[in-house]
């Protein structure tokens, strides 16, 4: 006896709606164990392998590898209590009473589900009860000739809140897509709770819309395409004078030009996007810069390698130096709550620090970095480096930094004026430290020069609290002993 459950994308934290499917870790058919992980995910944020709080055999797979899902929509299907030797066939007799059936699935389910519970679903056996899905529909991966070409009206009343018809673990032949109209009282197969905002915001009747997604599910892009042919008959009468007018020349140069690729933004690129943009709009930023000589910096850091023990690395020395100045100036280790008005000064320093991954540019967090040693630093950023390289950070790995450490130095360049990591209020850039002319004790000399850049929130102090600290980590890195007096 089985019950075929329906576990859908959990919520993954940190405010993340979406996630694209990378790998499929099941297959139909498999026997998968509690909290077993059954697909690699990628968020805004991370790369995550999320794990199903069943264990049964997979009956069902909703998405195929690159496909985008919003949070709470259906990721697979797990018969619970089924054995591996009856795999996705296993069902509940026909013939046993409703009530029996009902108190025996409560039992698989007590028994197969997790004990765990994870962000956005939990363990309490009733939710269970609420969504159980009859094992005879139609819906359920038992794919057939007859359930390939369409639920009939019965089969719809019946299961009115059925999931779409799932992706086969195979390739087979598929019917033609579903007429763009649907019966009245039948599902409309859509599963994103964002694509019926939309369409409910914008007064577009989904029965109405071709789905252009597995058995004809709709699709964001479906929808859009819906508005805008319905929305650009009006606005050609609205603009046709105008129109005739208009030089070809006016044609945006992206529409126009023949073969231009066009890249979404989504998965990270779309939330550093997202984030530098509201950064843009929502912070004053200013910025000032000054060039420091580093040769003592860099005799130090020699020195200190040359005693023996674990390496200590530049950018270890780096932070060092920002926490202590970030003692001095507190005004820099803050947020500002806009709703409220009010500038928040943060009592720990949670460093964050620019990486450049092959997924991107990523912020990892060093928490508490006040209260670390060199040695301890140093590790620290190289394990999140590592970890970032290998794109398996977690949400907590990139969230929480009060200020942040951006060594764009690695690149070659000499200079920037850093974008602040909304919602905190500076950013320290470094750039090359590189042999340069420098006048050295009233006498020209060739020495390692460094430009260090800071970008600031004029909303939470002005020039002379941010110069002054500019200037203290300046001096820092020209005299490293300066450091001795806070220790």
């Amino acid at each position: 006896m089985a019950q075929v459950l329906e576990f859908k994308l959990p919520d993954l934290g940190e405010g993340l709606t979406e996630a694209e499917i990378v790998r499929w870790l099941v297959a139909v058919g498999d026997v998968v164990a509690i909290d077993q992980p059954v697909v690699e995910v990628e968020t805004a944020k991370a790369m995550v392998e999320v794990p199903c709080p069943y264990g049964g055999v997979v009956t069902a797979r909703f998405g195929e590898e690159g496909t985008e899902l919003p949070v709470g929509a259906p990721l697979l299907t797990v018969a619970v209590g089924a054995s591996a030797d009856a795999g996705a066939g296993a069902s509940v007799p026909a013939t046993a009473p409703a009530a029996e059936a009902a108190e025996a699935a409560d039992a698989a389910v007590s028994s197969e589900y997790s004990g765990n519970v994870l962000v956005g679903y939990g363990t309490a056996g009733p939710a269970a009860r609420r969504r159980r899905i009859r094992p005879q529909s139609p819906a359920v991966a038992h794919p057939t000739p007859h359930a390939a070409a369409g639920p009939t009206p019965d089969a719809r009343a019946a299961a009115p809140a059925a999931p779409p018809a799932p992706v086969p673990a195979a390739p087979a032949v598929s019917a033609a897509p579903a007429p763009a109209g649907t019966a009245a009282g039948g599902p409309v197969p859509v599963i994103s709770p964002l694509v019926r905002k939309l369409a409910r915001d914008r007064g577009l009747d989904l029965r109405e819309v071709r789905g252009s997604g597995p058995e004809g599910l709709i699709l964001r892009a479906d929808v859009e395409r819906a508005l805008t042919a319905r929305e650009t008959p009006a606005a050609a009468v609205a603009q046709a004078a105008p129109a005739v007018a208009a030089p070809a020349s006016a044609a945006p140069a992206a529409a126009a030009a023949p073969g231009a690729e066009r890249i979404p933004l989504r998965g990270l690129r779309g939330a550093v996007a997202d984030k530098l943009s509201r950064s843009r709009t929502e912070i004053p930023d200013a910025t000032c810069w000054v060039d420091a000589d580093a040769t003592e910096l860099m005799a130090a850091r020699a020195a200190m390698n040359a005693a023996g023990g674990p390496k200590i690395s530049l950018l270890a020395l780096l932070a060092r130096i920002c926490v202590h100045a970030l003692g001095r100036f507190p005004e820099l280790n803050s947020t500002v709550d806009t709703a409220a008005r009010e500038i928040v000064r943060l009592p720990q320093v949670h460093l964050g620090f620019a990486a450049q991954t092959p997924r991107g540019l990523v912020v990892p967090v060093v928490r508490d970095a006040g209260t670390r040693t060199a040695e301890s630093l140093t590790e620290e950023f190289a394990r999140l480096t590592e970890t970032a390289r290998q794109g398996t950070l977690t949400p907590a790995d990139l969230t929480g930094g009060t200020f942040t450490l951006n060594n764009y130095g690695v690149f070659g360049v000499d200079g920037s004026t850093p974008i602040v990591n909304h919602p905190e209020a500076a950013m320290l850039g470094v750039g090359r430290i590189i042999p340069k002319p420098w006048v050295h004790q009233g006498e020209l000399a060739v020495r390692q020069v460094v430009q260090l850049s800071l970008t600031f929130d004029h909303r939470v102090c002005d020039g002379g609290t941010a110069g002054g600290f500019l200037r203290y980590v300046a001096d820092c890195v020209e005299q490293p002993a300066v450091l001795l007096r806070t220790v």
